[in-house]
């Protein structure tokens, strides 16, 4: 038999002891290095730690605030070319690195998201995702690389997605380097009854509890959900097969959050029972129908073991009932609950929704979820149907099991128009799954999904079907999702770029030279390529106005509006017509650029003076 533990190499005197040491000490050992304080005492010398107190460190962690608290001149360019119906949408794609893109986001959308689900790399030993590999390393070389890009302009895995092998010296570190920015700013994003979901496996699980616990607080866990993510398990595995995964439930304030089961059958109830005495109730005019439009007939009818009969004809048109209709069977429920809750169903049947008090006396978000509509192979599935392509994304999660999460906080009719956020988005389930439901229940629940341009595997299936990166894979479900037919729905695609304005890139600045040159550069502020809609949407960001803020063009300026909120953007002239109808318009914000008044001081004066009088706030750009 071949010796598996024969590589031609002498023996290597160091690492034997150190594996002696580690069988006898295991407890003083820490990501593979040897921690001589814990070493010392745990062999009974006098000593004390040297900061000991109950918390999370790990080797680059201040380097992980640093990256977190550093601002960001980044902005996100339109697509509509890759969207469908851009102008008419609320729905975001962000293509770009994800902690660049929640930077952005923080001013437009801050406090505004009531639901946040990632499904972000579980660090097996296999992932690839952006971590700086010397936790020295600057911001600004830590942009650099994630601007590095190919001749085609995608991202490099060389320069940007680094594999976390387990023979790295720092290799939970790097994890948790990579994930704790990105769970602050999250944080910051979401509602006071916000909600986030984490799902994560046995590898990083208790690092991911912790780093949770210091970013939302202790008292702000939820809970744990264990999930059945296989069908099937792994007959070839070693030791333990892994069926299950987690998913950590956090908000920002827990005293306002309450979690029910997210499947379907608890948000309906039935209304006979059988065994009951017979009674006569009332389907009135305008009750909703499921089932086909048209005329049921007065008689008997059984649906399962349940006998009732319609005593009139039910007259069914678009999805209404159109004149009250009498019914005789075992009722369990009062006509006033009838009056307020019944609905038709698809066989001819009846059954009620759950009232907005009884959801929240209802069945509490259980722990364990055991659904086989919800198992991976599901989500996989669910991909081949909407790509005809095997394989074009390894273990997606199921939309199905996205609507579960989403439906787990909706009490009340409006609590089906919110915000989802997902920053790991990947093959994009979670948009899939925010279209579904508002296609069934005619919500107006709205999704922001970030994924970075991840390379794909030019081996993988993916590749071989002209999908280059994550990113594209995402952005054409959503579009084949659409186009399908299944759902009624559409997004902005917008991609992460550099400012459109010289001042706020930040060029590095040599010598006197390089000062004289950028001085020069910066007699218009824009730079050569700027596009009038880039530079519209940088504005309309750095302002605090979303994304999807309706603008209007008119001759010569725009007006965005998001509430209460207006904003005035002039990108083409400034004369005094433009200037008289941004006045009359009366727009709490008014943004222009300094160039073109063309070195009019008296003009730029003028109008400063006019916008204080009026009480509208002016920035020159």
């Amino acid at each position: 038999m071949q010796d598996k533990t024969l590589n031609g190499k002498s023996l290597n005197i160091t690492e034997e002891k150190l594996a002696r040491l580690r069988e006898l000490f295991p407890e003083a050992f820490s990501e593979g290095k040897v921690d001589w304080e814990k070493l010392r005492i745990a062999l009974g010398e006098e000593g004390e730690f040297s900061d000991e107190r109950y918390h999370l460190n790990w080797a680059g962690k201040t380097d992980a605030f640093r990256s977190l608290q550093a601002p960001t001149t980044a902005t996100l360019a339109p697509c509509p070319e890759e969207s469908v119906d851009f102008d008419g949408s609320d729905n975001v794609f962000i293509e770009g690195e994800n902690l660049e893109a929640l930077k952005i986001l923080q001013k437009s959308y801050f406090g505004k998201v009531k639901m946040i689900y990632i499904d972000p790399p579980y660090n097996t030993g296999n992932d690839h995702f952006i971590y700086p590999d010397r936790f020295a390393e600057s911001k600004d070389a830590y942009l650099r690389r994630v601007g590095d890009r190919d001749e085609q302009g995608f991202l490099t895995c060389a320069g940007l997605f680094r594999k976390n092998n387990r023979e790295n010296g720092h290799f939970h570190s790097s994890w948790l380097s990579m994930i704790y920015p990105r769970l602050f700013l999250a944080r910051n994003l979401l509602r006071e009854d916000g909600v986030i979901f984490v799902s994560i496996d046995d590898n990083e699980a208790h690092n991911l509890r912790m780093v949770m616990n210091e970013i939302f607080g202790e008292e702000n866990f939820i809970g744990a959900l264990k999930r059945r993510a296989a069908r099937k398990t792994a007959h070839l595995s070693k030791g333990m097969t892994d069926i299950c995964d987690y998913v950590l439930v956090y908000s920002t304030d827990k005293e306002t959050v309450s979690l029910i089961s997210g499947q379907v059958s608890d948000f309906t109830r039935p209304v006979f029972n059988e065994g009951n005495k017979d009674s006569v109730r009332v389907i009135k005019k305008g009750v909703e129908a499921k089932c086909k439009d048209g005329s049921y007939h007065a008689g008997d009818r059984s649906i399962r073991s349940v006998k009732f009969s319609l005593l009139d004809t039910l007259k069914i048109v678009q999805g209404k009932v159109v004149k009250d209709c009498h019914i005789r069977g075992p009722f369990r429920v009062s006509q006033e609950l009838i009056d307020k809750t019944l609905y038709v169903t698809k066989n001819v049947s009846l059954r009620r929704y759950l009232l907005p008090e009884e959801k929240k006396k209802g069945k509490v978000l259980n722990d364990l979820i055991d659904i086989p509509e919800l198992y991976n192979e599901q989500g996989t599935e669910e991909l081949e149907r909407v790509f005809e392509v095997p394989k074009i994304f390894q273990h997606p999660k199921p939309s199905s099991f996205i609507k579960y999460l989403v439906r787990s906080q909706e009490f009340e009719e409006e609590e089906k128009d919110f915000i989802v956020l997902d920053f790991f988005a990947g093959s994009c389930p979670t948009a899939h799954a925010v279209m579904q439901l508002n296609a069934e229940d005619a919500g107006n629940r709205r999704f922001i999904c970030v994924q970075m341009p991840e390379p794909c595997n030019k081996k993988s299936e993916a590749f071989k079907a002209g999908y280059k990166t994550i990113a594209d894979i995402g952005k054409e479900r959503i579009r084949r999702a659409i186009k399908r037919g299944d759902l009624d729905g559409d997004f902005k695609v917008f991609k992460l770029q550099d400012s459109n304005f010289k001042i706020w890139r930040g060029a590095e600045i040599r010598d006197e030279k390089e000062l004289e040159k950028q001085l020069k550069m910066h007699t218009a502020s824009i730079v050569n390529d700027a596009k009038t809609e880039n530079i519209l949407y940088e504005l309309l960001l750095k302002s605090g106005l979303p994304l999807t803020a309706p603008i209007e063009d008119r001759d010569g300026w725009f007006m965005a509006q998001d509430g209460e909120a207006t904003l005035a953007i002039a990108l083409e002239r400034i004369d005094k017509q433009v200037i008289k109808a941004i006045l009359a318009a009366a727009p709490q914000k008014f943004v222009t650029l300094d160039h073109l008044f063309e070195n009019n001081d008296q003009l730029k004066t003028n109008t400063a003076l006019q916008m204080e009088d009026a009480g509208i706030a002016f920035d020159v750009v």
